[in-house]
């Protein structure tokens, strides 16, 4: 069944207006720390970032929102599903998506980063990470010693530097 534009858009506005909560007004007046998270409101976002919020979870099922501050900045950081896979991306201030990161099935991975991640146990989760138009992958990774670890590796397979 298709629905309609308006209809969509009304019950995701009414999705995210009860499943995200403001903070506090205590701290939302508090200034926020780098870093921190604080649940945001569909309505009390910038337009251009409420506008890429509604673009963005148009065939998606959004899990929330929040705002943070990066690098003295505010930014947002958008938590959806998309076709039973995570998806979540980071917004800045002008609506502009800076970063995209998105649960991959293992067998859609480039090889050279399937064999790597396989090489030091059992993957668990994959998940593409594009920003600035560039990928990486983190996988994580149950070792021979039941551990799980995170590892971050470019598309040819090699692990990223820190």
């Amino acid at each position: 069944m298709r629905s309609h534009p308006t209809i969509t858009l009304a019950a995701i506005t009414v999705v995210v207006t009860i499943s995200i909560q403001t903070a506090p007004a205590a701290q939302a007046a508090a200034p926020m720390p780098q870093g921190a998270d604080v649940k945001a409101r569909l309505n009390s976002l910038p337009p251009a970032v409420k506008a890429t919020v509604e673009a963005e979870t148009r065939h998606a099922t959004l899990k929330g929102v929040s705002e943070e501050k990066e690098n003295g900045k505010t930014v947002y950081e958008l938590e959806s599903i998309v076709e039973g896979r995570t998806r979540d991306l980071m917004i800045d201030s002008a609506g502009r998506v800076y970063l995209v990161e998105e649960e991959l099935d293992v067998d859609k991975a480039p090889p050279a980063v399937k064999a790597a991640l396989e090489a030091r146990g059992r993957i668990v989760r994959l998940e593409s990470v594009s920003t600035e138009g560039k990928t990486h992958f983190e996988g994580h990774v149950r070792t021979r010693t039941g551990q799980t670890v995170a590892i971050e590796l470019d598309a040819s397979g090699k692990p990223l530097k820190k």
